[in-house]
C-alpha cells in the first residue's frame, strides 16, 4: 500500500501534514531537520527494498515490476528504480503537477541505496533467516515511508501519480491506487518478477506500520500563508 495513501485515508487527522506547493515546502522552515530526515528515510527505504529482494519471498507490486524489467534489461535493480521514477515523473506533465525537492531526491536516492545494500547484503539460506529478513524489511519500509512523508517535501513519483490521477479523473484514491498497483503487479509478474507470500504479508502489514510511525515522524509546520501580490493595475 502506498504510504501517502495511508496519510490521506483519515491518518491526517492525527498528524499535521500541510498541503504545500514546491516553493512553500522550501520556505516552511526547519530545513536542516527536514532534509536530514528526508535523506535518512529515502536511504532506509532503499535498504528495506534490498532486504525484501534478498528474502526471495515476494515483493511489493512496484518492486515486482522493477525486478521483472531488470530481468530483461540487464542493469542493476537500482538503475531500474531510478529510470522508472523519472518515466513516471513524465506522466506528471499532463496532470499539471510540479515535483518537490523530496520527489526528485526520492527518484535518485532510493535506487542508489538499494544497489549499495545489495552489494553487501547476502541472502540467507534457511527459511527462518529469509522470513526474518522479510519482516525486518517490511518494518524498515514502513518507518522509512513515515520518515520521508513526515519531512513534508512532497510525494514520491509513484505516490504523486496516484494522487494526480485521482484529482484529474475524480476517482477515489482507493480505486486509483488499487488499479495502478494491480497493473504494475501483473506486468511485473508477466515479466518474471517475484510474487509470493511476502507480497501478501507486505500488503497486510505496511498500513498499520506506517500508521504507527507517521505521527511520530511528522515534522510540525505552520500552515503556509497565501502569497500577496501588490502593485497598481
Amino acid at each position: 500500500m502506498s504510504p501517502i495513501h495511508l496519510a490521506r485515508r483519515g491518518l491526517a487527522r492525527r498528524v499535521e501534514l500541510v498541503p504545500m506547493s514546491p516553493v512553500q515546502q522550501l520556505r516552511a522552515g526547519r530545513i536542516t531537520h527536514r532534509l536530514t530526515q528526508l535523506l535518512v528515510g529515502l536511504t532506509l527505504y532503499g535498504v528495506s527494498m534490498a532486504m525484501l529482494l534478498r528474502s526471495t519471498l515476494g515483493l511489493d507490486p512496484w518492486d515486482v515490476f522493477h525486478q521483472g524489467v531488470q530481468g530483461h534489461w540487464g542493469v542493476s535493480f537500482g538503475t531500474v528504480v531510478i529510470v522508472t521514477s523519472f518515466v513516471v515523473l513524465l506522466l506528471w506533465i499532463p496532470l499539471r503537477q510540479w515535483p518537490g525537492l523530496g520527489t526528485i531526491l526520492n527518484s535518485i536516492v532510493i535506487g542508489l541505496a538499494t544497489d549499495a545494500t545489495l552489494r553487501i547484503l547476502d541472502a540467507p539460506t534457511g527459511l527462518l533467516g529469509r522470513s526474518a529478513l522479510l519482516l525486518g524489511g517490511i518494518v524498515a519500509n514502513g518507518l522509512a515511508g513515515a520518515l520521508y512523508i513526515g519531512s513534508q517535501f512532497g510525494p514520491g513519483p509513484r505516490d504523486g501519480l496516484m494522487t494526480g490521477l485521482a484529482r484529474r479523473t475524480g476517482r477515489s484514491l482507493r480505486l486509483v491506487r488499487t488499479s495502478l498497483e494491480l497493473t504494475v503487479l501483473l506486468l511485473g509478474w508477466l515479466l518474471g518478477g517475484t510474487v509470493g507470500i511476502g507480497t501478501v504479508v507486505y500488503a497486510l502489514l505496511i498500513g498499520p506500520i506506517v500508521q504507527f510511525f507517521l505521527p511520530i515522524c511528522t515534522v510540525r509546520l505552520r500552515q503556509p500563508q497565501p502569497t500577496v501580490v501588490t502593485g497598481s493595475l
